[in-house]
């Protein structure tokens, strides 16, 4: 009896807890829609996939950058494994230092002008003589003692001042300021006798001296001889005389 009656109680029981489940999964089944719409504020949206295909579309319509095709000298080094520029630089920068020679390019000799040549003269030629551009110099002063040693002076036909200024037509202008500065003595050349004369200006107070005399009168000037101005020594040395004058050209 007791094992009879136990059966239909076991049974009541699983039957009972079964409906309980059933009514638990009901109760969850229906949860009110306040209580859904924070889990779908939770959940993030979907994608927009019409937007996804467009953008796709448009990307397979861009026409793609061409390829870069190799030089032909980069293509013929890789068929003959040729070094390839930087390797060749490499290379070259282990190579060790070496001194180079650089020769300027040889210049051809410019060719002479022909009309720059000399001419070759044979025979006695005929010299044209015409009239003087200048006064002819018939001698010179040197300077031989004083300020502008080793200088000289020409000495021109007819009459010459002697003086510091170049007023004069001998200027003594070498700094010497004992010198007077007009007129302090006069060197004439006569070409009608050749002759050379020598006349200090009396009405100048500075010394003057021919050969370390004083002379009061005109003295004709021989070669070498020595006049003194102020502190400066000339030496006399002519050009002209009984052997040339310059009239003997002009009559020839």
């Amino acid at each position: 009896m007791s094992s009879a009656a136990a059966g239909p109680q076991a049974r009541n029981s699983i039957l009972g807890s079964l409906k309980d489940v059933l009514a638990a999964a009901g109760r969850d089944n229906t949860v009110p829609g306040a209580a859904i719409a924070p889990l779908a504020a939770s959940v993030p949206p979907l994608p927009d996939m019409a937007a996804q295909v467009a953008e796709a579309l448009a990307a397979a319509n861009e026409p793609m950058a061409p390829a870069v095709s190799p030089s032909a000298a980069d293509a013929a080094r890789e068929v003959k494994g040729a070094p390839k520029p930087l390797d060749h630089a490499l290379a070259e920068a282990d190579r060790p230092p070496t001194t180079r020679v650089f020769r300027s390019p040889s210049r051809e000799a410019p060719m002479p002008d022909a009309s720059a040549r000399t001419s070759l003269v044979r025979g006695k030629q005929q010299v044209k003589r015409g009239g003087f551009e200048a006064d002819p110099v018939v001698g010179w002063l040197v300077v031989v003692g004083g300020p502008g040693i080793g200088q000289y002076r020409p000495i021109f036909e007819g009459n010459n001042t002697v003086g510091r200024s170049a007023q004069n037509r001998i200027a003594i202008d070498f700094g010497d300021d004992a010198i007077s500065g007009e007129e302090q003595a006069y060197i004439r050349y006569d070409s009608s006798d050749r002759s050379f004369l020598f006349v200090p200006n009396l009405a100048k107070t500075n010394v003057v001296s021919l050969n370390d005399k004083r002379p009061t009168a005109a003295v004709e000037l021989q070669a070498m001889d020595v006049i003194t101005m102020g502190r400066t020594q000339l030496v006399f040395v002519p050009f002209c005389g009984p052997d040339f004058d310059w009239s003997a050209l002009a009559d020839g």
